[in-house]
């Protein structure tokens, strides 16, 4: 029996897709003025976050490579044969699917979505998520073509947001404050993270399907930490029992067809002692300061050396941890990543309408020291004409947030 190296299948119908034809339009429209700009042939995407961008489908790879082809008149996902025909069915565009029969399928069905006859000279690629391997392989096949890197180019152009896409983080913002309500509700000495955690991440998704009952809900969490667990932004959630006195750091991602918004706030249970509210108010100066700041047509490494100074005043400095906030869009703990615009000390893009931005300020005081623990709190911000509007809504501060048991 022959068995194809690649083929088209068109199962069912297209689905229900997060944003309208002309959204999808409008972007591919930039990125093809972006090729002819750049003097490039042909782009093959490679990361999640692009692929998802331009075509809607989010893939799930499992060792398997998975692509975009976008050519002057075309664009194709390509897929693995174990997806069958979802990713047709989620993307805004053409599939091919490569089979597993024989090595390197997927790079035969790059070649069958464009052709032999005229070979790209030029050809963008994402050199910050494609492999070594995919990229000699690539060179294997294009041998007369120079490749160029356009990752930096597509992230200035998904840093700039639409209509479609501020009303999806604003819905995903609302979403995140109900599952920090949840949580709250949830808090009591003796109870675990695990199951505080639960309790929000199930009260997002219920909301999720609600708001959009055609999508796929895939990828929501909730990280929730408790005493020397807060040390750190992005530790997982264990099973640690709560106890009286104990720090928490509420953090909760809902996931909407990529995208990711976050609610993220330092609580205490039952009380707190004088190091710990003094250190506690100290960050939330900051952060307060820092919503003020965030307007249209001021410098991202500006609003750092503001705040940085306002937490050497308060005598904090030296405890501060990262950065004090980034972009939203295709983003997820998984992929994604518009560095071009965080709030760091290096980095002078100047904020302009449509862009969305968090702050979220965080200290560390390591275990042993008074006031042990982690301090964060987190809003996003959309960018307009003249201001920004702060879309999140949940409460912060310890007047809020100690929450007796």
């Amino acid at each position: 029996m022959e068995r194809p190296d690649f083929f088209s299948l068109k199962n069912s119908e297209k689905a229900k897709l997060p944003f309208t034809d002309l959204e999808y339009q409008r972007r591919l429209i930039s990125l093809r003025t972006t090729m002819s700009e750049n003097n490039l042939d042909m782009i093959i995407l490679t990361s999640m976050h692009n692929i998802a961008y331009y075509t809607g489908f989010i893939y799930c790879s499992f060792g398997r490579p998975y692509g975009c082809v976008v050519t002057a008149n075309k664009i194709s996902t390509i897929s693995a044969n174990i997806d069958a025909s979802q990713p047709w069915r989620r993307s805004h565009c053409d599939n091919v699917i490569f089979t597993d029969w024989k090595r390197d399928n997927f790079l035969k069905a790059i070649t069958s979505i464009i052709g032999r006859d005229e070979p790209p000279k030029n050809i963008g690629i994402e050199n910050d998520h494609v492999t070594l391997d995919v990229k000699e392989k690539l060179a294997s096949i294009f041998i007369f073509s120079v490749f160029k890197d356009v990752s930096k180019d597509l992230m200035q152009l998904r840093m700039i947001k639409s209509a479609e896409e501020i009303e999806i983080i604003k819905n995903g913002a609302r979403i995140a404050d109900l599952g920090g309500e949840e949580i709250v509700k949830n808090i009591k000495v003796g109870e675990s993270e695990l199951e505080i955690a639960i309790a929000g991440r199930d009260r997002m998704e219920r909301e999720i399907a609600k708001t959009y009952p055609n999508a796929e809900y895939m990828d929501t969490w909730v990280w929730f930490q408790s005493g020397l667990n807060t040390d750190g932004a992005h530790n997982p959630k264990t099973n640690r029992k709560l106890k009286s006195g104990d720090i928490l750091s509420l953090n909760t991602f809902p996931m909407i067809s990529g995208y990711y918004t976050a609610l993220e706030r330092t609580l205490f249970v039952d009380k707190i002692d004088d190091a710990s509210l003094k250190a506690w108010e100290a960050n939330v100066k900051v952060h307060k300061r820092g919503l003020e700041l965030i307007k249209p047509g001021v410098k991202c490494s500006a609003i750092c050396h503001e705040l940085n100074e306002l937490f050497a005043e308060l005598g904090y400095l030296h405890y501060r941890t990262f950065g004090y906030g980034h972009s939203f869009g295709v983003l997820s703990h998984f992929y994604g990543r518009e560095a071009g615009l965080e709030l760091r000390e290096d980095i002078d893009t100047v904020l302009e309408e449509n862009m969305v931005i968090s702050m979220e300020p965080m200290i560390m005081i390591p275990e042993g020291k008074l006031g042990a623990g982690g301090y964060r709190e987190h809003d996003i911000l959309v960018i307009g004409k003249d201001n920004a509007e702060n879309i999140t809504k949940f409460p912060f501060g310890p007047e809020h947030n100690i929450v007796k048991s």
